[in-house]
């Protein structure tokens, strides 16, 4: 599978969009149907490419938010008012237009059922699309592993696969956020940053040996991944990826 994903690293392809939904009022999750898609593993990634009527080309990367038994390669997109691609993705693109992506690409921030467990997905706002395809992969293929989901966004509203959680508490997931702006009325969950306390609190301990893997903005990564180590956890067995 590494070697397949080096490959395509140098192969763009036609991704059809099939379906866009928004997650959020500024965050879309953009499916597609992409002829030749060989396959991925949970927590890698694709470039995206557009390219102006002028030749000017501009490319991102997206971690893909759908599992390996889906049938379309989903990507979740925040919208950043000042970017070059998300505008375009969130607010421009519709259902039959051709994107120009390439990948899978990465094997380091993988997860698969062969790992086994127990599981800890930490993830900062929109960090949490490569742990969707994380655990509709886990739901599909492995769900008898322990694994535990914690989500930090500014707010309630904020959170990207809400329809998904109830899905996976059903599968014994254990599922926690926590809202770091004023929470609103009626919120019954927790309230401010990811801190060591937290993590003591609902991750599993040192002692059980979790495989770890932290997304989202990089000051969150960093302080989030430097709390586990200091708290006891293997390093080897932290993995992070960080945008922004």
């Amino acid at each position: 599978m590494a070697g397949t994903a080096l490959r395509r690293r140098l192969t763009w392809r036609l991704g059809r969009v099939v379906d866009q939904r928004a997650e959020t009022a500024t965050c879309s999750r953009i499916s597609l149907r992409v002829d030749g898609w060989g396959g991925h593993l949970p927590g890698q990634h694709v470039d995206v490419r557009l390219t102006a009527p002028d030749g000017y080309q501009a490319q991102r990367s997206y971690s893909i938010a759908s599992a390996p038994e889906a049938a379309t390669v989903d990507l979740v997109v925040q919208r950043v008012d000042d970017g070059e691609v998300s505008p375009y993705l969130t607010d421009v693109l519709r259902r039959d237009d051709l994107l120009e992506l390439r990948g899978p690409i990465g094997g380091h921030f993988v997860w698969h059922a062969d790992l086994g467990g127990p599981l800890q997905l930490i993830a900062g706002g929109s960090g949490v699309a490569p742990f969707l395809a994380m655990l509709d992969h886990r739901a599909a293929a492995a769900p008898d592993v322990p694994a535990r989901l914690l989500v930090s966004v500014r707010r309630p509203e904020d959170l990207i696969g809400r329809d998904r959680l109830d899905r996976y508490r059903d599968t014994g997931v254990a599922v926690d956020v926590t809202v770091t702006r004023t929470a609103p009325p009626g919120w019954d969950g927790r309230t401010g940053r990811v801190t060591a306390e937290v993590l003591g609190e609902v991750a599993w301990p040192p002692s059980e040996r979790p495989h770890v893997f932290v997304c989202g903005p990089t000051g969150f990564v960093e302080a989030v991944a430097d709390a586990l180590v200091a708290t006891g956890h293997d390093p080897r067995r932290v993995k992070t990826e960080r945008f922004g």
